[in-house]
């Protein structure tokens, strides 16, 4: 049986389906997991045969395939692999246009719109057969339907020809028809520099309502309203699921890691990836995930209620967080923040290249992130991986310094003036002088003596011979020091989250410069709760800020600032209003503009 996608008591864990269109009574089916698959036998399970249960995917065998598709004879099929005899499938001008798409940096259509819509109403009653060829790839899948527009364009990955293409209904246009296959397309360059050169001859992206990857084909949803307008939500989410359903070649078709075990192997590598590609696709393309602020909401949740990343796939509790989001910002951070985009980049490729079309465990990915670095980073996955902890440092307390210049002409009037002020601060002295007229030394001066009129911190000669005194004991080094007038400030940290992570710290100067440093999680190799660190200026600190770009995850920000500020923050009556994945809810700003640019011309 194929399951009805749109009815969701059908279609809730499964991948593939149909679609039925009842205006013109046709169907869109994506054909997946429709034959047996040979069980994974590898060198440290031995057989993988854990039982399908919907969230952990799947465990798979490389292959080669020929397969022979017979349809009705207007039915357009995308597949897995490379179209064998387009000759007998497909009408000479669409073979044109498919020569034509061979070389082009554009998008082609081979298949158009006219010629869909013509078939919708047609519908063939004699049958065509479609070979497709793969090589070592590990599933096969298809998508076939009368309804199909298909578009195609050349893409060069490190000099070798891929084709990408795009297969949807009319009722995905405007949207897939200018977007999907240059979306593939990026995705294909973008994963191809940061991992490995995609070896694949194409990469498709089919429109339906679900998004699911196989081997060269995926099927993505992100449909616009029938009158062509379209929520940036729509737009977003649409190119957001075809970058990472398409980066799925990557991981796991490639890297092929053990999705039934470990989703985030290849569900939070491949959702790091496409927040690469969302973030060179626009420069502020709404990536839901991938930067660190975007994950606190769930980091702050009861770590009771919360799984580790290093979670079997089928016992995490918040998947879409746990298996996508988690392991993605981890990866952002350590690239940002931890490693260096250069080093980070080196060693992730070198994890993509080590392993392509072998199957890695979660050991073999951290150890060759930390083989290919030359970086410990043994707290990182600790931490981030094997607990529920999260990132909240405080900047506690903050101590100012100066130098004690020894000098009696700088000194004593500074101590001076300390004295007098803590002393009419003390509540009991000024409390005394409204209370108390006089009191016994003032009602009787015989009790005064020499220290009664003594000040500690006049200056005397004696004390200015011993200020030369040890100047003369001190070298120059020393003495360049004791002129430069710094100003000192030790700064008490709390790690109140648990999670070791860098002290990224933005100062703010008196005359209004800043200066940003940056201290390595190793300073908390001796002690993980409390830390102190002394900085020293030419200039007045008049703030401090901690992790000034909220590039830590840190979920607790009021304690990240010396002096402390209050956090302005705005709330809202909230009612829920779930609706459809890929579908808009209500009217959309496209709607709106064309209903204001509408003139009105009034009527009773």
């Amino acid at each position: 049986n194929i399951n009805d996608r749109q009815n969701p008591a059908l279609s809730a864990d499964g991948r593939g389906g149909y679609e039925l269109f009842p205006e013109d009574g046709n169907y869109l089916y994506t054909i997946t997991q429709w034959f047996p698959r040979m069980a994974v036998y590898d060198d440290y399970n031995g057989w993988q045969h854990k039982q399908f249960l919907g969230r952990g995917e799947f465990t798979l065998a490389f292959g080669n395939y020929t397969v022979a598709i017979t349809v009705p004879a207007d039915h357009i099929i995308a597949a897995t692999g490379v179209l064998q005899n387009t000759a007998q499938v497909l009408t000479s001008e669409q073979q044109k246009r498919w020569n034509q798409a061979q070389t082009a940096t554009k998008p082609v259509v081979i298949v158009t719109q006219e010629e869909a819509t013509q078939k919708e109403k047609s519908k063939a009653t004699a049958k065509k057969t479609w070979i497709y060829k793969a090589e070592n790839v590990r599933d096969f899948a298809f998508g076939t339907s009368r309804k199909y527009i298909w578009d195609a364009m050349a893409v060069n990955i490190e000099g070798k020809k891929v084709m990408a293409m795009s297969y949807y209904p009319k009722e995905a246009n405007p949207l897939y028809g200018q977007y999907s296959t240059e979306a593939v397309a990026h995705t294909l360059r973008i994963y191809s520099k940061h991992t490995i050169a995609y070896p694949y001859p194409t990469a498709i992206s089919v429109e339906a309502s679900n998004g699911m990857e196989y081997p060269m084909i995926c099927f993505n949803y992100g449909r616009p309203e029938k009158d062509g307008t379209y929520s940036d939500r729509i737009k977003y989410g649409m190119l957001s699921v075809i970058f990472h359903e398409v980066g799925h070649n990557f991981f796991p078709m490639i890297v092929n890691s053990d999705e039934r075990q470990w989703s985030w192997m290849d569900e939070g590598l491949n959702t790091f990836c496409q927040f690469l590609a969302e973030q060179e696709w626009q420069r502020d393309y709404p990536s839901s995930r991938g930067a660190a602020k975007n994950i606190i909401g769930y980091m702050k949740a009861d770590r009771n209620v919360q799984d580790p990343i290093m979670t079997n796939s089928e016992s995490i509790t918040n998947f879409g967080a746990n298996a996508y989001a988690k392991p993605a910002t981890a990866l952002n951070i350590l690239r940002e923040t931890v490693m260096g985009r250069e080093l980070f980049d080196f060693s992730f490729k070198t994890y993509a290249q080590r392993w392509a079309f072998k199957h890695p465990t979660p050991a073999d990915f951290f150890r060759t992130m930390e083989d290919a670095s030359g970086v410990d980073l043994d707290w990182f996955w600790r931490g981030w991986f094997y607990t529920t902890e999260n990132v909240d440092i405080s900047l506690d307390e903050v101590t100012e310094f100066r130098l004690d210049s020894k000098n009696p002409d700088m000194e004593k009037p500074i101590a001076g003036t300390k004295s007098k002020t803590d002393l009419e601060r003390d509540v009991t002295y000024q409390n005394n002088k409204k209370d108390l007229p006089t009191v016994a030394l003032e009602r009787n001066k015989e009790l005064s003596d020499f220290y009664n009129t003594y000040d500690p911190n006049s200056i005397t000669d004696a004390d200015r011979e011993n200020y030369k005194k040890y100047l003369a004991t001190l070298d120059p080094r020393e003495k360049a020091l004791l002129e430069a007038k710094k100003h000192f400030y030790q700064l008490d940290f709390s790690n109140k989250g648990g999670l070791i992570m860098p002290v990224i710290l933005e100062f703010e100067f008196e005359d209004g410069s800043k200066e940003k440093k940056n201290i390595p999680a190793e300073v908390w190799r001796m002690n993980n709760n409390k830390i102190s660190k002394v900085f020293a200026f030419d200039k007045v600190v008049k703030g401090i800020t901690l992790d000034p770009n909220l590039e830590t995850a840190d979920i607790e920000t009021d304690n990240n600032f010396y002096p402390r500020k209050v956090s302005p923050n705005r709330f809202e009556l909230f009612k829920s209003n779930r609706g459809v994945r890929g579908q808009s809810q209500g009217e959309n700003p496209m709607q709106q503009q064309k209903k204001d640019q509408t003139p009105n011309t009034g009527g009773k």
